[in-house]
């Protein structure tokens, strides 16, 4: 290549956002820059949700390096040996799920966490969001589409295995965005509406029978605080009613960093976690929360752009599932605390407290980077 390729090639990079112009290296910037500004937002709001907790903010930085690190290290990697490589990784994911059920540490009552020897805790069921759907993507990018039956029968077995075993760790929230994951999977690769749209019927049909005779008695509660919180003000309807608390509180330009009476005097539960949106509306107020929303829909349709830019079946569903899984995480989450949705346990991604979870995300984002860079290398499937 002579100087004038080089130029031509570098142009064509700045062109589709991606900024690897050092040989060898590849990183798409703009992806890059709303990993780093959530990132930035975590840290500012874990301040004032852990009361300038040096601890808490030490762990979260130190889990946003690591996540930053193996977002640009997963980024280098040719999807060809990342194909090569998903069977072992959903095999070793799904042995870990059946290893939390017999050792695993309880915390918040569902059953999720492993603390083996001379390693730091970590939760297995945070990476299965990722390795569903790089599961389905390379089995689907082999078989004919839209897929039939028994595709969809395989499919089913890639998903409702690893969900299950953690409806049993007691972790309903993610047991349901690994089966979404898979769900949008699938859709990206033609399945039927109509199949989709029966499916939750049946789906709706059969919640009053799950609801008696097998919902446990803190998913009613749940269900009942959604509907009416101040049945139960000072119980299970009372995250919710100090959450809407605080979000009205904080108006349109918010009371300032570390001036949230909610999240200061510890009104608010789980606010480093589950419920730090309403820590970030009452300090930042509107404008705070909007810019929030922003960037998660900036990261959506950047996502779905490398998605539609990808040069095969197997990178094309690879990174719409894995960007409509991390878009329907945030929906989920801020739903859950504004009070549209019940309660189901779901962090806000990249924001809320929690190493493995930030670092798990930054792994699957980094997916997405490799897709872009491999969009360069055509391959047919």
């Amino acid at each position: 290549m002579n100087s004038s390729d080089y130029i031509a090639v570098a142009r064509r990079r700045l062109a589709l956002g991606d900024s690897g112009l050092i040989r060898g290296f590849t990183i798409d910037l703009p992806l890059f820059l709303i990993v780093l500004s959530l990132c930035a937002i975590s840290l500012v709001a874990l301040h004032s949700a852990s009361d300038g907790d040096s601890g808490v903010l030490r762990r979260q930085g130190i889990a946003v390096m690591i996540g930053a690190l193996a977002m640009l290290a997963v980024a280098q990697l040719d999807l060809r040996l990342l194909r090569r490589s998903v069977s072992y990784a959903w095999l070793g994911g799904v042995a870990l799920l059946g290893l939390v059920l017999m050792i695993g540490v309880e915390a918040n009552g569902a059953r999720s966490w492993l603390d083996l020897p001379g390693l730091p805790s970590f939760q297995p069921s945070e990476l299965m969001k990722f390795i569903v759907p790089l599961a389905l993507a390379k089995y689907l990018a082999f078989q004919p589409l839209p897929p039939r039956f028994v595709q969809l029968l395989g499919c089913a077995a890639l998903v409702l295995i690893p969900a299950g075993l953690i409806v049993l760790q007691n972790d309903m929230g993610t047991a349901i965005l690994i089966f979404m994951a898979g769900l949008f999977v699938l859709l990206l690769a033609g399945m039927s509406l109509r199949l989709v749209t029966a499916g939750g019927l049946l789906v709706l049909l059969a919640s009053p029978l799950w609801y008696v005779f097998f919902a446990l008695e803190h998913q009613k509660r749940r269900i009942l605080s959604f509907i009416d919180p101040y049945t139960d003000p000072t119980g299970a309807g009372y995250n919710i009613i100090q959450s809407q608390i605080a979000i009205g509180s904080g108006g349109i330009q918010g009371k300032g960093h570390g001036a949230g009476d909610q999240s200061r005097l510890d009104f608010i539960p789980e606010s480093s976690t589950d419920f730090i949106f309403a820590v970030i509306a009452e300090e930042f107020g509107l404008a705070g929360a909007l810019a929030l929303i922003a960037l998660y829909l900036l990261l959506l349709a950047r996502g779905l752009q490398i998605a539609i830019g990808a040069s095969s079946v197997f990178g094309r569903l690879l990174a719409g599932g894995i960007v409509l899984t991390v878009f329907f995480n945030a929906y989920v989450n801020l739903a859950m605390v504004v009070g549209l949705m019940p309660v189901i346990g779901l962090p806000l991604p990249l924001v809320s407290r929690g190493g493995t979870a930030i670092i798990a995300c930054c792994i699957g984002l980094g997916l997405l980077m490799s897709v872009r860079a491999s969009a360069n290398r055509p391959s047919r499937r």
